[in-house]
């Protein structure tokens, strides 16, 4: 066993360095991430995945244009047989028309007009309930239709409150000792903004290509579609992208005014052709249970199921645990990478650690 938790360390340090030196020769990039396994909140990924404070963002959330995409790319994908009308003749538009939804919805064709151009402020409930049957909305884009008309009629957040900064509240040692206390799953929390907010022992080693040692948080979304190690990390990379801008759409859609967010998104979008393809479908999730496949490049190969909670402490952080199906080869591989992540020696636990700043 120590053999191979020395020949898994020797790969990891291989792994890291290895790519650091490759994209120094293909990419102008400033210097890349080096592994971080240490203790308590997490810090750290390089300044290129983390994008300076002063980056320009874009007008990317809108309330009206919101809408207006919103409801239209949910109208231009069901079909009038899907809801039983029969039609005659050529159609000039993909999916159904205004008058069709307005007539599944019990709406005037002007009503529904107007809410298509995005004047959703003070749309009652019935109404929202309506046009959600009429798209064949599943929960997840219903909340988000409703989310959008609570912004429009002015109310924050949809209600939720943020009582301290991400950094400070992942800081906790309870919540901490509580991650902790997980050792035969992969723990860690999670911001709307996609920040890696703190792990326990076994997370830390499992995101070992993602944390680096830059001094802020790491950044799912950043590593998605920023870092080319991401492609080997998640072999279904195609499905994790659309996993991500799905959440991020969500999030966006409860709080069009999370300066964060936008910054986030305006920095995606300009960065990366399919995160901006991904964004203007207006496709919405949440995350809650699964399955998923990883590459990891100490102990290959992992698929794990995973269950998100919401923290009641911290309204709108999140823990999710990932965990391997007893028995299988992914349960082997994931002790195998417990073993090494408590016999790998860990840095000291730094006081930038403790006091570093709110992610933008």
């Amino acid at each position: 066993m120590h053999d191979y938790l020395a020949h898994g360390a020797g790969l990891l340090v291989s792994f890291v360095v290895g790519r650091s030196a490759c994209l120094a020769t293909s990419e102008p990039a400033p210097q890349r991430m080096r592994e971080s396994l240490s203790g308590g909140a997490l810090t750290g990924h390089p300044s290129w995945l983390r994008g300076p404070r002063d980056r320009p963002s874009l007008d990317v959330v809108d309330n009206r244009r919101e809408v207006r995409e919103f409801l239209t790319t949910r109208r231009a994908r069901i079909t009038p047989e899907q809801v039983g009308m029969v039609t005659t003749g050529s159609r000039r538009v993909p999916g159904l028309r205004r008058s069709e939804v307005a007539t599944l919805a019990g709406l005037s064709v002007e009503y529904y007009a107007r809410l298509e151009r995005g004047q959703i402020a003070g749309a009652s409930s019935s109404v929202l309930e309506a046009l959600s049957a009429a798209l064949q909305l599943d929960e997840t884009e219903r909340a988000h239709l409703h989310d959008l008309a609570r912004a429009a009629d002015g109310i924050p957040t949809s209600g939720r409150r943020r009582r301290r900064t991400p950094s400070r509240a992942a800081s906790r040692l309870s919540l901490q000792w509580a991650l902790e206390a997980i050792t035969e799953g992969v723990a860690f929390v999670r911001d709307p903004h996609q920040n890696l907010l703190a792990t326990n022992t076994l997370g830390r080693a499992f995101y070992s290509p993602v944390i680096g040692d830059g001094g802020r948080t790491p950044n799912l979304a950043r590593f998605q579609f920023l870092d080319p190690a991401a492609r080997d990390f998640y072999p279904d990379w195609d499905l994790f992208a659309e996993m991500c801008v799905g959440i991020m759409r969500t999030e966006a859609g409860r709080d069009p005014h999370d300066r964060g967010l936008q910054d986030l998104v305006g920095e995606l979008s300009t960065r990366s052709d399919t995160f901006r393809r991904l964004w203007a479908a207006h496709d919405v999730r949440t995350h809650g249970t699964g399955t998923k496949r990883f590459e990891h490049p100490i102990v290959g190969e992992l698929t794990l199921a995973y269950e998100e909670l919401a923290i009641t402490a911290e309204p709108g952080l999140v823990l999710l645990v990932y965990t391997a199906e007893p028995g299988s080869p992914s349960a082997e591989r994931l002790r195998l990478l417990a073993s090494w992540a408590a016999t790998a020696p860990a840095p000291a636990t730094t006081d930038h650690q403790e006091e570093s700043s709110s992610p933008s």
